[in-house]
């Protein structure tokens, strides 16, 4: 729990808190909807366990679930990421918040594996470490959970196969209206905003190389050439290169294009995207910012080997000499979006968030069927994706077609 609460502290998480909230009006839809479904019946009481980016978007979330009935436990999923007003407000309100913001990486893990132990009863992750965390704890309390990223789907699928996995976890990241707008719009936006409030830098007329073209590499690139850059793809992936070749991007090898470069975002969820072999033939003046999850991508422990001195330049900025040149390090290889600027946009996140709440509703509503099959990655329920896309619908003022008796018929017909 978080002490030295300051009045002013709790005032400004409270106003960013409302801020978030006036522009996720989705979000408000989903709770809605939940609640004539019953689920302050189904919710009410049930400790649930948060592992999410402390941010002003995280907080109308947290709110909803409060309201629902359900007792709360959060921790940072990212020890560079966290709010601290927004972490000071929801304390006030009665979350038991884990850690702090700029907090230590052994802090991280301790809050972490401190929550994991506490027994919580449903679990919601950024990146599966929580996950992670409660399959090495005797407790059996827990009975459904979710996760919300790319990086934490793997891992779980991981911890399934290895028969670590205890209970049925939903793949909200697989939702079409988590990954196409959360990954492609709300990162590609935030991540080039992170970008510019760390350098300050003009971005038209470099050259961005984006490694990776799945959803977060498609919108990072794309805001990337519509900011005036020229954009260099690079995949492992044979069909994705192909989109980006498409798309008009130019696309190549990281080891034969990383002298061009003049910023890497890297986009993948894999390690060492950018390694040794790659900082020593970067040009001078190179910038690189990590906009997958771990801080894996970016081998901070290759550079600093490379490199013979190192200092901060500015508060996201670390500067590494190779020889005669510097290469740039932005957040210390975290995420950039939320280490150096705001996250996603609430417009954007409220959709994501919909789908949490709805799916963590799905799990408590279905838990005793649940109970009779074996801990498996779920896939997520089309029913929720639909109907979260008709709250975005609603929430931006735009109204659809839909098919008609004929319509119908002719579409479940083989005559034609």
């Amino acid at each position: 729990m978080l002490s030295d609460l300051s009045s002013e502290l709790i005032d400004e998480g409270r106003k960013q808190f409302q801020w978030a909230k006036r522009n996720m009006p989705a979000l408000s839809l989903a709770k809605s909807y939940v609640t004539k479904s019953g689920g302050k019946d189904t919710l009410s009481g049930i400790r649930l366990g948060v592992c999410l980016h402390i941010s002003k978007e995280t907080a109308v979330l947290i709110d909803a679930f409060q309201s629902l009935g359900m007792n709360i436990d959060l921790v940072a999923a990212n020890p560079l990421s966290t709010k601290d007003s927004i972490a000071a407000y929801l304390s006030s309100i009665g979350v038991n918040v884990h850690g702090r913001g700029f907090g230590s990486e052994e802090e991280y893990l301790s809050a972490i594996e401190s929550l994991a132990r506490s027994s919580p009863q449903m679990i919601i992750d950024d990146g599966g470490e929580l996950h992670v965390a409660y399959s090495r704890v005797d407790s059996r309390s827990c009975f459904g959970g979710t996760d919300e990223t790319t990086s934490g789907t793997t891992r779980l699928r991981s911890l399934e196969k290895e028969g670590r996995l205890r209970y049925p976890v939903i793949a909200v990241n697989e939702a079409r209206t988590k990954h196409f707008f959360d990954n492609k719009y709300g990162t590609g936006q935030s991540s080039l905003d992170g970008l510019v409030r760390a350098t300050g830098l003009l971005v038209a007329g470099k050259v961005v190389v984006v490694s990776g073209y799945g959803w977060v590499g498609k919108g990072v690139a794309e805001r990337a050439r519509g900011m005036g850059a020229r954009v260099i793809v690079t995949e492992v992936d044979p069909i994705a290169a192909l989109e980006a070749h498409l798309d008009g991007y130019k696309v190549g090898k990281m080891k034969e294009v990383v002298s061009d470069g003049d910023i890497f975002l890297t986009c993948t969820g894999q390690t060492d995207v950018l390694s040794k072999e790659h900082f020593k033939k970067m040009r001078n003046g190179a910038i690189l910012g990590n906009c997958g999850h771990f801080d894996k991508e970016i081998n901070v422990r290759d550079l600093k080997k490379v490199s013979h001195s190192q200092r901060n330049v500015n508060r996201n900025i670390t500067e590494y000499t190779i020889s005669r040149k510097s290469i740039f390090l932005l957040c210390e290889g975290r995420v950039v979006n939320l280490v150096a600027a705001d996250g996603h946009p609430p417009e954007v996140m409220q959709l994501s968030f919909a789908n949490q709440l709805l799916a963590i509703h799905y799990l408590a509503r279905h838990r005793e069927e649940l109970k009779k099959e074996h801990a498996k990655v779920v896939p997520f329920p089309q029913e929720i994706d639909e109907q979260v896309a008709k709250f975005a619908l609603s929430s931006f003022n735009l109204r659809i077609d839909e098919l008609n008796i004929r319509q119908k018929r002719y579409a479940t017909s083989f005559i034609r």
